[in-house]
């Protein structure tokens, strides 16, 4: 196991770079806690695979440093990095059975029969693959097969990370639930290192302790769950995670005072910076906002009943916006007021925070 830690690391395709279009990754600075569980996080074509791909060893940076520990690992090979990495799609050998998909990497290393056995058992058992242990691994469904490619992963106690490249595009949607709980567990039975790539925001959020958010190359924020829903560090960030996501309005930030619609907005932390912003907006998440007596005017354009609570379109001078309620909130007639959450209520200038 080791801690992993990304320098200053950018990647371009292209043999020359004029803009930051030329570039896959920009200057990520990234560190990793050994037995972490992590997630990388973001629509396609973000750069999510491509480093995944340079911590593997497959590709190799056009800028920065690849460190696990202390050790510099930017030059080495994928096979001198001592890593495990589960890919989109299965990866198995059909005619071989399901022991002897498992038991491959060890017996690529040399290791002891009797212990094979008795590991191959063991991760067998963990992926409830046990009763089909001795099947011709061909004979598998899609989930089953994936299962196989997991456990191939997970099977050898000697590797520094364990890398899952989106795992479960390929298992049907029932059956997601599942494995996404498995892998939960595995890794706090076998306390490795791993890191999942998704595009998907609930994968992401109920596997990993710490999410790491990319956007156009970029790293735009990483932290907990909790911490990306309340506090998004960029307005991709809002827009991305949450159903529905972060409403984001144009405002004025003036003299240390936000103006929205006419009106002066209260916020826990009023941002004190005088750098000029070419765009500036108010973010506020739909959770966070709530009918009042007063505050903001608003038309009511829409209520969706979602089961346990209301989705509810509204509009006022500033735009539209959304709104979440408890099914039971009684919707005004005629002309409505709402406010803002001032703790969860911030400013965003050309898309990022603006904290001080």
């Amino acid at each position: 196991m080791s801690k992993i830690s990304l320098n200053n690391l950018s990647h371009s395709y292209l043999a020359q770079q004029n803009n930051d279009l030329d570039w896959a990754l920009r200057d990520i600075d990234l560190e990793w806690s050994d037995g972490g569980a992590y997630a990388l996080l973001g629509p396609s074509g973000c750069g999510k695979t491509t480093l995944l791909n340079i911590i593997s060893g497959l590709l190799k940076p056009t800028k920065g440093e690849v460190y696990f520990d202390d050790k510099k690992i930017t030059h080495l090979s994928p096979i001198e990095r001592n890593i495990a990495q589960i890919f989109q799609f299965p990866v198995i050998y059909d005619t071989m059975t399901v022991f002897d998909n498992l038991a491959f990497p060890l017996r690529n290393r040399g290791m002891n029969e009797d212990k094979i056995q008795s590991r191959v058992k063991e991760i067998a058992k963990m992926l409830d693959l046990s009763e089909t242990l001795y099947n011709r691994a061909s004979g598998l469904t899609a989930d089953g097969k994936q299962k196989i490619s997991l456990g191939r992963g997970l099977v050898r106690s000697d590797v520094n990370v364990i890398m899952f490249d989106e795992p479960l595009t390929v298992i049907d949607p029932h059956l997601k639930w599942i494995l996404k709980s498995k892998l939960k567990e595995l890794h706090q039975e076998i306390n490795r290192t791993m890191i999942y790539v998704t595009h998907d925001q609930t994968e992401a959020l109920t596997f990993a302790d710490q999410v790491v958010v990319m956007h156009e190359g970029q790293l735009v924020q990483k932290g907990t769950p909790v911490e990306l829903f309340e506090k998004p560090k960029h307005t991709f960030v809002g827009h991305f995670i949450g159903s529905p996501g972060m409403n984001l309005l144009p405002c004025e930030l003036m003299n240390g005072k936000v103006n929205f619609s006419g009106a002066k907005i209260e916020i826990e932390k009023i941002p004190s910076s005088h750098k000029i912003y070419s765009k500036t907006q108010i973010g506020i998440r739909p959770e966070f906002v709530s009918f009042s007596n007063s505050g903001i005017a608003v038309k009511i354009l829409k209520v969706n009943n979602a089961g346990r609570h209301k989705i509810i379109d509204i509009e006022c001078d500033g735009g539209k916006l959304k709104m979440i309620s408890s099914i039971t909130t009684t919707i005004p007639s005629g002309t409505a007021y709402v406010k803002f959450n001032s703790k969860y209520t911030y400013v965003y200038g050309d898309d990022w925070i603006v904290e001080e």
